[in-house]
């Protein structure tokens, strides 16, 4: 059978069956859903645990022997079959087809690989999984689902986060669960019971710089691109993230559309104009930073900086978004 993340606690609280596979290459997840299984399995008896790393150079024959062997120690043992490329060739694809097979009710065969292409997922030995037992495809979770998955982590966590600084994670970690988990960890130790704002997240996470990112948006909204320029070369010798400069740029690009808006007069066509242009660089730069578009991020930034200051340096590219 197929298993589903989604489904797998309640899967495990009716029934553990004799083999699972878990595929992907999304870490955090596969070593949850791993840790799940373990952990039932324990419930149930499953006291001992061998774990063997394969390759194509694998001995099968002593793998073999090795999970045909009666445990001394334990009466019903958890055998962790690694099989990093997915592909154990011929040869230990019939192994390991026997292994599943055989496998009785005092042995539990895991198996954990990265994702399986087309050819591996019809492999004999996937096959046999299916039949006697349980496959777990994981998938990398979609930059469209990423904020809903940090939001569930931290009710997870009971850590209270605002959506923007959930959003500057996001942008942070940039799909990764592993690194987006252990920041959220993080910050509960540092925020206990307070909310997780954007400026913690910055805080956090810039605290080595000799400018501190808040400087830049002030520099921005108040007009004083020299200072801005200025902080943008201090961030950039201290090494600091680009998405983190970029969300200071946004938030003044936010701050003064704000402002004119809620002026007397309504913006003009030139204004709304100049910040549709605006928009358009901050895209632009958010490519750069993500390594879609090629050229130099900081130098867009340093543009944004002076088109939000009204010294326009250069006009933005006719294919920049392309």
């Amino acid at each position: 059978m197929k298993l589903a993340l989604d489904s797998l606690a309640r899967h495990l609280e009716r029934q553990l069956l004799p083999a699972y596979l878990i595929s992907g290459d999304e870490p955090l997840l596969a070593a949850e859903a791993a840790d799940a299984i373990r952990a039932r399995a324990r419930t149930l008896g499953f006291t001992e645990r061998e774990v063997h790393f394969l390759d194509r150079g694998t001995d099968w024959d002593a793998i073999r022997a090795a999970v045909g062997t009666l445990s001394l120690f334990a009466a019903r043992r958890i055998i962790e079959l690694r099989l990093p490329s997915g592909k154990p060739g011929v040869a230990g694809g019939r192994a390991l087809a026997g292994m599943i097979q055989s496998a009785g009710e005092d042995t539990l065969l895991l198996i954990l690989t990265g994702r399986l292409d087309r050819d591996a997922q019809g492999a004999e030995w996937v096959r046999a999984v299916e039949a006697r037992g349980a496959w777990l495809a994981v998938w990398p979770v979609p930059g469209e689902r990423m904020l809903s998955w940090l939001e569930a982590r931290c009710r997870r966590l009971e850590l209270a986060a605002d959506a923007e600084a959930l959003e500057m994670l996001a942008d942070r970690t940039q799909g990764n669960l592993l690194a987006a988990q252990q920041e959220l960890e993080r910050l509960k130790l540092l925020a206990g019971r307070e909310r997780v704002t954007a400026e913690r997240v910055l805080a956090g996470t810039a605290d080595s710089a000799r400018f501190n990112i808040g400087e830049l948006s002030e520099a921005l909204v108040a007009g004083q691109v020299v200072r801005a320029l200025r902080v943008l070369d201090g961030l950039k010798s201290e090494s600091v993230e680009p998405p983190l400069a970029l969300w200071a740029v946004i938030k003044a690009m936010h701050e003064l559309w704000a402002r004119s808006r809620g002026s007397a007069d309504a913006p003009s066509a030139a204004a709304r104009s100049s910040f549709r242009r605006l928009v358009e660089r901050a895209v632009r730069a958010d490519g750069l930073a993500k390594g879609r578009l090629r050229g130099d991020v900081w130098d867009e930034l340093s543009l944004i900086a002076c088109d939000l200051c009204g010294r326009p340096a250069l006009p933005l590219p006719a294919s920049a978004l392309q």
